[in-house]
């Protein structure tokens, strides 16, 4: 019995709208559009004003249903390595569940509603911006340099590391030294980010035929990489106090975040487990979310401390 007939036989576990809601990856637009909103937030001088909520909130929304369609897209692109991956065989499109059709009209609507969104009610530079993302996740870094090197996540970082940029440019029109900065320091984050997941989930990649570093160098290789680029990203994340775009608020939750995650590197370099590398991955998106976090409270606090 042919993969289409039994999906066709055996009705779907979870509703329509759940499956095409998955596609979306929930969890990590989540991420992406909470960047997002604190580039949009540290852009302007103290709470937003007037018009400028109705422009954070479009921005906001527009940045989501962009996001959501590179991921569809992106489960599109990778419906057979998907199936192959206990990670992923679970999404509708691995298992069948959403057609190519269905999927790819699905990702079309959601670019073209968050572009328009975008276009209309923030500004052009934003939409034209927040589409390169786009095409950098959804095209090159998922159809061309994911199966091609195993720097694949460093160099298709850049796209990734695009919301607090997408954000700023939504409320201040233009891209500020200041919007690049915060994308350095998610480019950066990045890598050991995922690397950490990559180092457990290596049999996963390995049977899908795709050249993630712990697949093409090893372990031993991809742990010394993890650890010099959290040292590197430490470096980094003090560079809004330096140049005095922050203050010592965020430099605190900085420095103790920054050394935590170099402590979960440093261990996982010298006494690897699947179990640590899987805290090191989860460590690391806190470590994102409360770095920014800190950076939002920093900004607030500004003004009260002098």
């Amino acid at each position: 019995m042919s993969s289409s007939t039994t999906s066709a036989a055996v009705p779907p576990l979870n509703p329509r709208w759940q499956q095409f809601y998955q596609l979306t990856k929930p969890r990590v637009v989540q991420l992406i559009v909470f960047c997002a909103v604190i580039g949009m937030a540290l852009a302007i001088p103290g709470l937003p004003q007037g018009e400028q909520w109705l422009t954070l909130l479009a921005a906001t929304a527009g940045i989501w249903l962009v996001a959501g369609a590179a991921a569809a897209f992106n489960c599109l692109i990778e419906q057979q390595i998907d199936a192959k991956m206990k990670r992923t065989a679970w999404r509708a499109t691995a298992k069948g569940e959403l057609s190519r059709s269905q999927t790819l009209l699905f990702s079309g609507l959601l670019c073209a509603a968050g572009s328009a969104l975008l276009w209309f009610w923030v500004n052009p530079l934003t939409m034209w911006l927040t589409f390169a993302t786009f095409v950098g996740y959804a095209i090159v870094y998922t159809v061309i340099l994911k199966p091609l090197t195993p720097q694949n996540i460093v160099i298709g970082g850049a796209s990734g590391a695009m919301p607090p940029v997408l954000g700023w440019a939504a409320m201040r029109g233009d891209v500020g030294p200041e919007a690049m900065l915060l994308c350095l320091i998610i480019f950066l984050w990045t890598p050991p980010h995922f690397w950490a997941l990559a180092l457990y989930r290596t049999e996963d990649y390995a049977r899908a035929g795709l050249p993630m570093l712990p697949v093409t160098h090893g372990s031993d290789f991809t742990r010394l990489q993890v650890l010099l680029y959290t040292w590197i990203l430490f470096a980094a994340t003090l560079l809004p106090f330096l140049t005095g775009m922050s203050g010592w608020v965020y430099l605190a939750g900085a420095i103790v975040l920054g050394l935590r995650f170099c402590h979960y590197a440093w261990k996982l370099w010298r006494n690897y487990s699947d179990a640590l590398a899987r805290k090191t991955f989860l460590f690391s998106i806190w470590h994102l979310s409360l770095l920014f976090a800190a950076l939002l409270v920093d900004h607030y606090l500004q003004p009260w401390l002098g």
